[in-house]
Parts: C-alpha cells; sequence; structure tokens
C-alpha cells in the first residue's frame, strides 16, 4: 500500500466518524400528514423545538402507504441518520425486522413495545390524561350526555375512551358516555368528514361535549362541534386555538417531549422502555387564552386535585389495555 493509499484510508476513516458523530436524527410521521394538528404534529413541534434550540438539523419522512414503512427505516437507516424516531404504534413490525439489521443505529417508537437492545419505546399513560378531561367534560354538560369519537379502533384507542368515561362517571355517576370508532384501517386517522358525520349523530343522541381521539379525523369533529353549538375536546396537540371559546380543553400528549428527548440524546439514548404520564408530565390537559373563560376555578381545582392523586397512586384510573375490559364502559 502506497502512502497516498494510506493517506487516502486514512481521511475516508475519519469521515466516516465525523459523519456518525454528526449524524442527523430522522423523524417518520405516521398516517395522516405532518399538519394534522394532532398526534403526527406534537411529534414534529418536538423535532423543531431541538432544532430550534440545538441549530441542528433533522431528516423527516411523511408516509403515502403502509408498504412505506420498513422502507423508510431502511432508508434513513443506510444514509446514517441516528437515532430514527418513528411517531405510532404501526411502525412496530416494520422496526423488528430492521432494528437487528443496524445495531449502531437507535431507534425510538412511539405508543409500542419493541424488545431489541437499539430501541427505547416510548408509552403514554393516555388513560390518565383521558379521566382529566372526561371530569371537564361531565362538569361542563348541561345534557348529561357526552360523547367520544375514536379513530382506528384498536385498544390504544380504547384505552383514552375508558380512561375519559372514568372520569365523567367520577363527577356524574348517572352521565351518558356515548362512544363511536371511526373505522377499523389506518385511514381513520384522516376522514374528517366521518368525523363530523359521528360529531352530529352524537348530538342527536344529546352530547353537548365531544371528545376526539382520532387524529386528522378529530379536526372534522371540533369544526362540527363549534357549527353545532356544543363544546369540543382535542387531542395529543393543544387544540384549543382551533375554535377559540369552543373547544372545552385538549387532553395533551406530550409526544413532543419524546421527540425532543430523544433527538436530544442522540446516538448516546439509552434504550428500553419508557412511561410518560401523569406523573413525569407526559399527559395533562390544556389551559391557555382560549379556553380559560370555560373553565372556571371550581373545575380547575377539582381537576388538579384528581391529577395530584392519580400522579401519587392515591387515585387508581383502569387502563383499558391491561385486560381489554373498561369497567364504566362497553365498546
Amino acid at each position: 500500500m502506497t502512502l497516498m493509499q494510506k493517506f487516502l484510508g486514512a481521511t475516508a476513516a475519519m469521515a466516516l466518524s465525523a459523519g456518525a458523530a454528526l449524524a442527523d436524527p430522522a423523524l417518520i410521521f405516521d398516517l395522516g400528514g405532518k399538519f394534522d394538528k394532532s398526534f403526527n404534529e406534537a411529534a414534529f413541534n418536538g423535532a423543531k423545538r431541538w432544532a430550534d434550540e440545538t441549530g441542528g438539523t433533522f431528516r423527516e419522512i411523511e408516509l403515502q402507504s403502509e408498504a412505506q414503512r420498513e422502507q423508510a427505516l431502511r432508508r434513513f437507516a443506510e444514509a446514517g441518520a441516528n437515532p430514527i424516531v418513528m411517531a405510532g404504534f404501526a411502525f412496530a413490525d416494520a422496526l423488528g425486522q430492521v432494528a437487528a439489521d443496524y445495531p449502531d443505529t437507535k431507534f425510538t417508537i412511539i405508543d409500542m413495545v419493541v424488545d431489541a437492545p437499539n430501541v427505547r419505546s416510548v408509552v403514554f399513560n393516555e388513560h390518565e390524561g383521558s379521566y382529566l378531561v372526561g371530569m371537564m367534560a361531565a362538569m361542563a354538560s348541561e345534557s348529561d350526555t357526552v360523547g367520544f369519537i375514536g379513530g382506528m379502533d384498536i385498544p390504544l384507542i380504547r384505552k383514552f375512551a375508558c380512561g375519559y368515561a372514568q372520569g365523567v362517571k367520577a363527577v356524574n355517576a348517572d352521565a351518558t358516555v356515548v362512544a363511536n370508532m371511526t373505522g377499523t384501517t389506518p385511514s381513520a386517522w384522516n376522514d374528517p368528514v366521518k368525523g363530523s358525520e359521528l360529531t352530529k349523530a352524537q348530538i342527536s343522541q344529546g352530547a353537548d361535549v365531544v371528545y376526539a381521539a382520532a387524529g386528522g379525523t378529530g379536526v372534522g369533529v371540533l369544526q362540527t362541534a363549534a357549527d353545532e353549538g356544543i363544546l369540543s375536546i382535542g387531542v395529543d396537540s393543544n387544540q384549543n386555538y382551533l375554535h377559540s371559546g369552543k373547544v372545552l380543553t385538549s387532553m395533551m400528549k406530550r409526544v413532543d417531549n419524546a421527540v425532543f428527548s430523544a433527538f436530544s440524546d442522540g446516538v448516546d439514548m439509552e434504550t428500553g422502555f419508557q412511561v410518560m404520564g401523569l406523573a413525569n408530565g407526559g399527559v395533562g390537559y390544556a389551559l391557555d387564552e382560549h379556553n380559560a373563560d370555560l373553565v372556571p376555578d371550581s373545575m380547575r381545582n377539582a381537576v388538579d386535585e384528581a391529577s395530584d392523586k392519580i400522579a401519587s397512586g392515591e387515585l387508581a384510573v383502569h387502563d383499558y389495555m391491561s385486560d381489554d375490559s373498561c369497567p364504566v364502559l362497553d365498546f
């Protein structure tokens, strides 16, 4: 080997090392689009906050079909992105196929657990935050009937609904909770027309507060609720601003914090299982200038007291996913 060959080889090795050290993180959005004003947008906001605070850059992709999940993961891993964050439980199968092929790449999956040494699995206690907004719905309701509209009918969304119903019943044991799911396929996350139809159907059954946990479909729920003169409850991101004065609150699921944390930790990210709930700021309810007039001190004090009790373990909210059942709501 000539001296020049040795020099070029060393230069190439240094470039690869530098590339690894300065690897851009990557974010893959779930179906429904980056700007769904809900789950995906919360993930984007976390990535953007990281970029704004650090001056760093990140890669991203919006999927158009289920078939792209594994393809996107491999493309980013081959390109040296690290860590790679996935927004959504539906990436589990693809990540299970991909993670072992790239042992030096760190992955974060949100809303599902994938057992691999280079994977961080982040799940949320959505039932805890949903309990709080259920309390608020029951306090705000004048008809004693409130609604829940979920996206895809899966255990995770039933977890939202069950927590919500428990909060409602804690305030008013005689209240009625009307619950519907948008569909059984991923298209249920991005069907605002169906969301609107379900909202009107629930209003016809007497609902005067409707909670949407349905991704982009929820935009139709909130719009129709505002148009029909009832209150709505947003989800994941703070959606209060979408219809100021007409959205009672939003159940904040801090997907943004999960993404921000993964990007901040970078290639040294600690892997394993991580739970985000009321105790560590993973979920909560939104209060701002857009809904302040809808939330009297009595409501806020009651909800904050319940929040403290849940966080401390004094009050337990049943998790639908623990046994596929809900003590206060039939699906």
